[in-house]
C-alpha cells in the first residue's frame, strides 16, 4: 500500500508506483470518482487534436498488423529512396 501526506492547499505528491499505474507524467491530467468502495483515481492523457487520427481503434489495428509484419520478417528493407523508386518500376 502506497501512502502521501497532503499538504497545504489540497496537495499531494503521488508515490511513483502510482505514477506508474496511472500511466501519468508531470502536466497529466487525474480523474477522481466517489463510489460506495471509496474514491476511484484515474490518468489522463490530452491528445493533441492534429494528433487524434493516430489514436482512432482503426489506425490503432493497422499499426498493430505493421508490428506483426516487422516481427515476422514480412518487409523489404531499401538502403536509401533510390533503392526504393527502383522497385517501383
Amino acid at each position: 500500500m502506497a501512502r502521501a501526506v497532503l499538504r497545504a492547499k489540497g496537495q499531494v505528491t503521488l508515490p511513483s508506483e502510482i505514477r506508474k499505474a496511472l500511466h501519468i507524467d508531470e502536466g497529466d491530467d487525474i480523474s477522481f470518482e466517489v463510489t460506495d468502495d471509496g474514491v476511484r483515481m484515474r490518468g489522463l492523457k490530452s491528445i493533441r487534436a492534429d494528433q487524434a487520427w493516430f489514436w482512432t481503434p482503426e489506425w490503432q489495428a493497422k499499426e498493430r498488423e505493421a508490428d506483426e509484419d516487422i516481427a515476422a520478417g514480412r518487409v523489404t528493407r531499401y538502403m536509401n529512396d533510390d533503392e526504393f523508386f527502383d522497385s517501383l518500376s
